[in-house]
C-alpha cells in the first residue's frame, strides 16, 4: 500500500464539498492513469486535507473531483485492537473495488467531513475486501474488519454518490455531536447514580 507522507511545501489543503453540492451525488469515473502528476498531486493534496480537518478518510469527489479514489487512515486509537482491524498510516486506493466478506452488519458511528458536525450508527459490513492499487500502480489489497472496515466502505460509498444518511435504517441513531456527547455524559452520570443507590441499598 502506498503510504504518503505528510509535508506542506508544494501542499494545499482543498475546499470540502459539503453535502447538497451536486459533486457528491454523482458516480466518479475511473482514473486512467493512476501515475499521472495530477494525481499524485491529488492525493498530497487530498492527504493534507484530510490531516488538516482533521479526519479519518477522504474521497476525490469530497474535493470537486469525480474520480475513483480516496485516501484514508486507521490510527491506532481508533482500532478496535481486532487482529484484522489493522492500524495504517496514510493510504491511497485508485480505482477500488469492495467485497464484503460474509453477510455479518454491524451499527458504526459515523461522522463525514461533507456534512460537519453530525454523525448517525450506520449499518457495515463486518468484513470487507478491498482492491485497488496505488499511483505507482502497486496492488493495495486487504481483507479488514471494525474501524478499518468502516472507513473503507464509507469513502468507497462517496465514489458512487453515496452519503451514510442514504444507508440509515434508524433515523433515531443520527443527531448534532454535542448533543449526542451531553446524551451520553448524563447517561454515565445517571448509571453512577444507580450504582450508588445500589451500593447504598445493599448496606442498609
Amino acid at each position: 500500500m502506498e503510504r504518503v507522507s505528510s509535508y506542506t511545501r508544494g501542499m494545499t489543503v482543498l475546499k470540502i464539498a459539503r453535502m447538497g453540492h451536486p459533486v457528491l451525488l454523482e458516480r466518479c469515473r475511473p482514473v486512467a492513469d493512476p501515475g499521472a502528476p495530477e494525481i499524485r498531486r491529488l492525493v498530497r493534496d487530498m492527504i493534507e486535507t484530510m490531516e488538516d480537518a482533521p479526519g479519518a478518510g477522504l474521497a476525490a469527489p469530497q474535493v470537486h473531483v469525480p474520480l475513483r479514489l480516496f485516501v484514508f487512515r486507521v490510527q491506532p486509537q481508533r482500532s478496535t485492537g481486532a487482529p484484522d482491524d489493522t492500524v495504517i498510516g496514510n493510504t491511497v486506493v485508485i480505482n477500488p473495488v469492495v467485497e464484503p466478506l460474509g453477510e455479518e452488519r454491524q451499527l458504526r458511528w459515523e461522522g463525514c467531513l461533507s456534512i460537519p458536525g453530525l454523525r448517525a450508527a450506520v449499518p457495515r459490513f463486518l468484513r470487507v475486501r478491498y482492491t485497488g492499487v496505488d499511483c505507482d500502480g502497486r496492488p493495495v489489497t486487504a481483507a479488514v474488519s471494525g474501524f478499518h472496515a468502516g472507513v473503507v466502505q464509507h469513502e468507497y460509498d462517496h465514489l458512487d454518490g453515496i452519503l451514510y444518511p442514504m444507508r440509515l435504517t434508524d433515523f433515531s441513531q443520527m443527531g448534532f455531536n454535542d448533543e449526542i456527547a451531553r446524551a451520553e455524559e448524563l447517561a454515565l452520570r445517571l448509571d453512577a447514580i444507580r450504582t450508588e443507590w445500589a451500593g447504598a441499598s445493599s448496606r442498609s
